[in-house]
């Protein structure tokens, strides 16, 4: 008999996550002698602190959090870019991230080069990676001369429709997207909308974040807010957007 398909495809239990920051006031070796030793140059930020989420396959998930939440950082860790320091994480899928803008785009190279390392990366053969590049040309619009500039070059606008179009053009098991819809023109917003509901109809499982609770409203099954680290609320997405919002009364 085949095996069935596991319900939850995301599951973290009790994650912690922390990162080093520079330390105010030692700015050079000078500083820190000064301090006789007492000032480290670094010191560790914890960021998420017990975080137990389950994310379901093939549904809209949205998250929600005040800026310097660890909303990113949470997305960071599903995608495997950052390290836990405690807890389990089970990721059943593969992870395409469109994260802050310019994150996973090599600048010194142009679209077409980034195209090219994405598939590499996806594991897809030469003929695949001529069909992802076909499916970006055509779904970012982004023309031929555009495609062969250096992506140091390119607007905000323009490297949201390269990533995006990258990350979506392979029907990813998990896609993820960090507040990036946002600098997106209208038109192009309303094929990313259109794509991701073509992706879940499919089967992939999304992960949204955005202030946006209108967003979150016309596009999510569920829906979290997170804050301070902390998962404050997980459920329907009415009752999650209510509490967001009145966060900031």
């Amino acid at each position: 008999m085949p095996k069935e398909t596991p319900k939850n495809i995301i599951s973290l239990k009790d994650i912690h996550a922390s990162f080093w920051i520079h330390n105010h006031g030692i700015n050079s070796v000078k500083d820190y002698l000064m301090s006789f030793g007492l000032k480290k140059p670094f010191i560790r930020k914890h960021v998420l602190k017990g975080i137990n989420l389950e994310i379901n396959k093939g549904e809209c998930f949205g998250l929600l959090g005040r800026n310097g939440s660890g909303k990113s950082t949470l997305l960071r860790v599903i995608a495997g870019i950052m390290p836990i320091d405690k807890g389990e994480l089970s990721v059943k899928g593969k992870v395409a991230p469109v994260l802050a803008l310019g994150v996973g785009l090599e600048p010194e190279l142009s679209g077409h080069e980034n195209i090219k390392i994405a598939g590499v990366l996806m594991g897809l053969t030469k003929s695949e990676i001529k069909k992802c590049r076909a499916f970006v040309s055509e779904f970012s619009e982004l023309s031929d001369d555009d495609l062969k500039m250096q992506v140091k070059r390119y607007s905000t606008g323009m490297m949201l429709r390269l990533s995006f179009s990258i990350a979506v053009s392979n029907h990813p098991e998990i896609l993820i997207i960090d507040e990036t819809l946002a600098v997106g023109d209208q038109g192009f917003q309303g094929k990313c909308v259109a794509r991701i509901n073509e992706l879940i109809n499919g089967g992939s499982t999304v992960i949204l974040v955005t202030h946006s609770t209108e967003e979150i409203k016309k596009m999510c099954d569920r829906a979290a807010c997170i804050k301070d680290g902390e998962i404050q609320i997980v459920g329907e997405v009415e009752e999650v957007t209510n509490y967001y919002t009145n966060i900031f009364k």
